[in-house]
């Protein structure tokens, strides 16, 4: 992993960064374990646009991950480190025992040839996956369930991590990688080690195309908009409006406003990220 600077030749490539891929050993995806990935442009099954500024982007194919890892004691050899289109970590291919091939995501030190082992009694080994109650204090995990069963839903980005600090009864205390502490039931499985591709972050996009072959489409302020349009339009000029609070198009306070409405899972979290 590293990060490429550019010549500035033109305009577009005068700010860009680029990553070296140099982790990834092949350019070409396991076949059966893609599927079609049909675009739906920010609308819902109504076709009503629900998230604005999405559309176009790339042509790509869905990678088929085993969040679950429900694979147990059956170990697999890591066969390829691969790019993925649809996330900002890298997966890897793994080839288990019984033949049988699966993604899963990759964490940071992973290399092809590496055995991994979801199970109970696995070891403290990176790309192992174990149930909480198995895995001692501080250790850093990733992929984590929030049901056992369910499959890893918290913290599968590039580069991010949490870290187990406690253990009580039938609950382990995750710290996020936000900051938030919060419980998981100590049976739900999770990855040993932090999701690989750290550079990501360090990347530099560079010009507007780049962002648009992401599928993103261009955002515009509120303050340049008509009043019809946003409740910061309008007015002579550069004109704000008389300074006030900043809010959404549908004047809802923007900035530090609490919006968490889930009294049902509130229980669960310890200490807000903030």
């Amino acid at each position: 992993m590293g990060i490429r600077i550019l010549k500035p030749t033109t305009p577009g490539v005068r700010f860009q960064t680029r990553q070296t891929f140099e982790e990834i050993t092949t350019s070409k995806p396991l076949k059966s374990l893609t599927v079609s990935k049909r675009r739906t442009s920010g609308r819902n099954n109504k076709g009503h646009l629900t998230i604005r500024h999405r559309g176009g982007g790339h042509k790509r194919r869905y990678r088929l991950i085993d969040f679950r890892r429900e694979k147990l004691n059956i170990k697999g050899k890591v066969l390829t480190v691969e790019y993925d289109p649809n996330r900002s970590a890298r997966i890897a291919l793994v080839v288990y025992a019984d033949g049988e091939k699966r993604y899963i995501l990759a964490p940071n030190g992973l290399v092809v040839g590496q055995t991994v082992l979801a199970s109970p009694e696995a070891d403290i080994l990176v790309g192992n996956a174990l149930p909480m109650k198995n895995i001692p204090l501080g250790t850093m995990i990733h992929n984590l369930e929030m049901r056992p069963g369910k499959g890893g839903q918290l913290v599968r980005s590039a580069g991010c991590a949490a870290q187990l600090v406690a253990k009580e009864d039938q609950c382990a205390q995750i710290r996020m990688p936000s900051g938030e502490i919060r419980r998981v039931n100590i049976l739900c499985y999770a990855s040993i080690g932090q999701v690989g591709n750290l550079d990501h972050e360090n990347v530099s996009v560079g010009k507007a195309g780049r962002t648009r072959w992401r599928g993103r489409r261009p955002t515009v302020r509120g303050v340049v908009m008509n009043p019809v349009d946003h409740p910061h339009g309008g007015g002579e000029g550069k004109s704000g409006q008389g300074n006030p609070h900043p809010v959404s198009p549908w004047g809802l306070p923007t900035k530090g406003y609490k919006t968490r409405n889930n009294k049902r899972t509130q229980r669960f979290i310890i200490r807000r990220r903030k």
